[in-house]
């Protein structure tokens, strides 16, 4: 709660601070459709709530994590009549990650593990220079790889809920 306001996101990593950097366009872009899409679906259902990547999750191990975009469900929100301004405890129930170029294959998955080991039951990382989606219900290995004719599914996690994968990756048309 205490970090730099310089405008970057950060993690606690093993007690270490990690500048995370800003995101391009089309980094935020991508998340700005998942978050709407996200938003307009969850929200009126009353299933849960949707976070960005300004939201910090504390792990088990005290690390402190910021998927792209969350969703945490509602059972796990149950006692509460608002939210806290400090950190929610453990993993969203889905985490989204989109790769940036700097990302690397070991940070992400580091990432996973810990989601899952902090009660992440469904994970999407999106490839935005490569127009797919690795789909996790575990850490180990991918279970599904999405591509442009495929759509992503909230499976039990956001039962009803799908998104078209090439909606994603869209050329602009204006």
């Amino acid at each position: 709660m205490a970090l730099p306001k310089d405008g970057h996101r950060y993690e606690i990593v093993n007690g270490e601070l990690i500048d995370m950097g800003n995101s391009g366009a089309l980094h935020g872009y991508i998340c700005s459709l998942l978050v709407a899409a996200l938003a307009s679906y969850v929200l009126p259902k009353k299933l849960g709530i949707i976070l960005d990547s300004s939201t910090a999750f504390k792990m088990k191990n005290g690390n402190r994590r910021s998927p792209d975009i969350s969703f945490f469900a509602k059972e796990r929100l149950q006692g509460m009549t608002e939210l806290p301004s400090g950190f929610l405890d453990g993993a969203p129930d889905l985490a989204v990650e989109v790769l940036s170029p700097g990302n690397t294959v070991e940070e992400i998955h580091d990432k996973l593990v810990e989601y899952f080991e902090n009660d992440t039951r469904l994970a999407w990382i999106v490839h935005p220079s490569e127009h797919y989606v690795l789909v996790y219900r575990c850490a180990q290995e991918p279970d599904r790889l999405l591509k442009s004719i495929d759509s992503l599914d909230g499976e039990e996690v956001i039962p009803g809920f799908t998104f078209p994968v090439a909606d994603l990756f869209q050329k602009l048309l204006f």
